[in-house]
């Protein structure tokens, strides 16, 4: 997600030509055929892993496939160059690195646009926009009806937000008359469980493991709140209206930078500490259109 300006910039510079991303797959399909990329492909196969190891003889396949771009824009981790010496090796393409570790000096999808300024393009908005197809959207409207989507996760236990201070939450909008959709996958099933015992019997519904496209569809239409999140990324891209909750990341570093996006920090930088009032009154705001 944090990539995808950088991308924009070269689709937009580069409007005619062929941009593939090389990748998760499942994850690059947001970006297929959906403005970014005209194809994907998944690095997670063995075929790409002599790429890794030093002096390695190069698959014919592989090498003609990198031999094929004229450039390069490589985010992968890679602080021995050992990914990136192999590919220079397939042919003539320009290739540029992204940086080897992320600092505090700026958002960071300004820090991963920097290796464009080498090919004349800067990055001025750092904010991300995503493109669900007619398809994405056709097969997500059975949650349609739902307002407000809730994903109560993150990829660190330490940047989430009490499970009870969420029933709380959903138990007051709930009264409220609001219908509510819980985003979950592999990483909540402890948490959805528990919010699937404390909402039994009433209108709420899961969202689990959806693909990606189909979830950036969910979302474009809900008022959306999470944690710092890769999934709070996707909803502020597809234009949900998002209330995140931070603790102790830099939100100036690792928020959307979306006008659709309110951060709310957490005393001390300790979600334990954040209070539902709290939530309920950015909320309202939110809903009625006031940014704070």
């Amino acid at each position: 997600m944090l990539t995808l300006p950088a991308i924009k910039l070269l689709r937009d510079r580069f409007p005619n030509a062929h941009l593939e991303i090389l990748g998760a797959k499942h994850i690059a399909a947001l970006a297929e055929g959906r403005f970014y990329a005209d194809a994907v492909r998944s690095i997670e196969s063995g075929s790409f892993a002599r790429f890794f190891a030093r002096n390695a003889k190069l698959p014919t396949e592989l090498t003609d496939y990198f031999g094929g771009f004229d450039l390069i824009l490589s985010f992968l981790y890679d602080p021995d160059k050992i990914f990136e010496t192999n590919v220079r090796a397939c042919g003539t393409a320009t290739f540029l690195a992204g940086p080897a570790k992320l600092d505090n000096s700026e958002h960071a999808a300004f820090q991963l646009a920097r290796p464009l300024k080498h090919i004349g393009l800067y990055l001025t908005d750092a904010a991300a926009h995503l493109f669900p197809s007619d398809n994405d959207r056709n097969a997500v409207r059975h949650f349609q009806n739902c307002a407000v989507a809730l994903h109560p996760g993150s990829g660190s236990e330490t940047k989430n937000w009490p499970v009870e201070k969420w029933i709380t939450l959903g138990d007051v909008l709930l009264a409220n008359g609001v219908e509510l959709l819980v985003i979950a996958g592999e990483a909540e099933v402890g948490r959805t469980q528990e919010l699937h015992a404390a909402w039994n019997g009433k209108p709420v519904q899961f969202a689990e493991n959806l693909p990606l496209p189909e979830l950036a569809a969910v979302l474009e239409d809900k008022i959306f709140i999470g944690h710092d999140s890769g999934i709070s990324h996707l909803a502020a891209a597809a234009g949900a209206r998002c209330l995140l909750l931070f603790g102790w990341t830099d939100p100036a570093i690792w928020a959307p930078v979306n006008q659709n996006v309110t951060v709310l920090r957490a005393p001390g930088g300790k979600m334990i500490e954040l209070a539902v009032d709290d939530v309920l009154r950015a909320y309202e705001l939110m809903r009625i259109g006031i940014r704070t």
